[in-house]
């Protein structure tokens, strides 16, 4: 490009002022030299000017980024090499910073400048003419980890420095998808996203995120009240990221669009955000829950816990592992809430899981334990061990560890008035997974005895646990547990014992008492009577 060209587009951005119009040369796949120097001429109104779908250079880039506010330009840099496109965008850069631009929008998406690119606009994201930005839009750049580490960085000074000018940073839409960010990227955001505090948008799909990543998300998003949109599709949550973002979204009474689908939630997962549903966000509009390996038993809750949102539009459960008869079980419940049009299609459904099949998120799995197992031995706590295994670990007396090491309506009666005092003590019923197991060996002795079911009704660990004052999330997580019986758990190392009639009788027991809101012992009373038809279950 000739330096008298340079010098008309020069001469013509300099020409205009901030007002309505915009200047479109989107998707021309041209290669912008001074012909356009007429057309911007013409825009004396020119506020916005797209250059997606086109060539830039380094001269051209210095002549056109001066006065505006809306910069849209992704996937304009087709056919430079990578290392023209870095000084191309500090050029763009410091011609904005020079020119007093304000932006509101910047949209440097699909321009893959990797690490070095971010680099590039490092300086203008700190700088004055990103203090009054809106919508930071940079899908898929191939940031990686480095990237998003100096995004976030750059991030944290702009609000710094635009709080010390009397105007701090209100950053509203965030899209940052198929970046390669993964656990280390994302935390790093997420420190930036907990200054900010002003988010209502955040995309961040494909970006290799595991539970780390997301429950450090999780833990910064609560932050942002007025976060109306979400959208973490394929990443992997797992129990722990699931669990952490339930927890964070009850926090977010605006939220309009939740995307985890492809995020492997898992049932336990889906449990804990159905409670958060219940909780509140009224004006929920979409739930993608699909391929998550969710089973029948926890959609079912998922689809009760949305009859109250009288603004939602679709719930996708597709993809995840119901069986045909569960899809059909699935399309009753929202039809019976007459929400059967907003049930979205399960033609992918993945089928009951087969019991030999292979778990897919072993190796996520396999991780969380092991940070689970150091974390307890940080604490002294031995966390592979649960309260029937380890006497030492919980001190159970001997009387309760003889019942639970080789359970009998004897011994169960021999315990007498103190056995609700041992249960209270001895056993975490925080744990639902502990209490589930012990619940099990209490009502296995069943017998059709006033005495003997007096013992169990008295002393079963529900009882207990809902003595105590739990939150609603942990009610949830006690009926995925019991509803989970009738399906192949998550858990590669489940046990699997005989259904005995003991374990029905208590269950209904449970159910009929006031422990559960109604929605979800309507959902209990609903499995149980299934697990009478059902051979054998498998318990944590």
């Amino acid at each position: 490009m000739a330096s008298g060209d340079i010098a008309q587009i020069t001469e013509a951005l300099a020409k205009t002022h901030v007002g309505e119009v915009e200047l479109s040369y989107k998707g021309q796949g041209l290669k912008l030299d001074n012909e356009m120097v007429q057309e911007i001429e013409q825009y004396q109104g020119l506020r916005s000017l797209r250059l997606e779908g086109n060539t830039l250079g380094v001269e051209a880039a210095r002549a056109i980024a001066k006065s505006l506010e809306q910069c849209h330009w992704s996937d304009m840099f087709t056919g430079r090499l990578r290392s023209e496109i870095p000084p191309a965008l500090i050029s763009l850069g410091n011609a904005l910073m020079t020119s007093g631009a304000r932006l509101t929008h910047l949209d440097l998406s699909d321009n893959a400048f990797g690490p070095d690119g971010v680099k590039g606009i490092e300086s203008l994201l700190k700088s004055s003419a990103c203090y009054t930005l809106r919508e930071l839009r940079l899908n898929n750049c191939g940031m990686g980890i480095g990237g998003g580490m100096v995004l976030a960085s750059a991030l944290t000074e702009c609000h710094k420095q635009s709080s010390a000018a009397g105007s701090p940073l209100r950053l509203k839409v965030f899209i940052a998808g198929r970046n390669r960010l993964e656990n280390d990227g994302a935390t790093a955001l997420a420190k930036a996203f907990k200054l900010l505090g002003s988010l209502e948008e955040v995309h961040m799909p494909q970006n290799g995120i595991n539970h780390p990543g997301i429950t450090a998300l999780a833990s910064a998003i609560k932050h942002n009240p007025n976060l109306q949109v979400l959208n973490l599709n394929d990443n992997t949550f797992t129990k722990r990221g699931s669990t952490a973002m339930a927890e964070a979204i009850r926090h977010l009474q605006c939220l309009k669009v939740i995307n985890f689908g492809d995020c492997l939630v898992r049932s336990e997962g889906a449990i804990a955000i159905a409670a958060a549903l219940r909780e509140g966000l009224p004006f929920l509009r979409e739930l993608n829950l699909s391929f998550g390996e969710i089973c029948e038993a926890a959609a079912v809750v998922v689809a009760k816990a949305v009859r109250s949102k009288a603004d939602l539009e679709k719930l996708d459960l597709n993809g995840n592992c119901f069986g045909e008869d569960g899809c059909e079980a699935l399309r009753d419940v929202m039809e019976s809430m007459n929400m059967e049009d907003l049930l979205g299609s399960l033609s992918d459904d993945e089928g009951e899981p087969e019991e030999d099949d292979d778990d897919d998120g072993e190796e996520d799995e396999d991780e969380e334990e092991r940070e689970d197992e150091e974390d307890a031995e940080e604490n002294g706590v031995n966390g592979t061990k649960d309260v029937i295994e380890d006497k030492e670990e919980h001190h159970c007396s001997s009387e309760l560890w003889s019942f639970l090491i080789s359970p009998s309506a004897e011994k169960l009666i021999s315990l007498g008035a103190k056995r609700i005092r041992l249960i209270e003590q001895q056993v975490d019923v925080s744990d639902a997974s502990k209490a589930s197991e012990v619940f099990l060996k209490i009502s296995s002795v069943y017998k059709d005895e006033p005495e003997v079911k007096q013992a169990i009704f008295e002393s079963t660990i529900l009882d207990v646990m809902f003595s105590l004052a739990f939150p609603p999330l942990f009610h949830f997580s006690v009926v995925h547990y019991y509803c989970c019986l009738l399906f192949q758990s998550e858990d590669k190392k489940i046990k699997r014992v005989t259904v005995l009639p003991g374990h029905l009788f208590a269950l209904e027991h449970a159910a009929a008492q006031q422990f559960f809101p109604a929605d979800q012992a309507d959902v209990l009373e609903t499995f149980v009577s299934r697990l009478v038809c059902v051979q054998n279950i498998m318990y944590i």
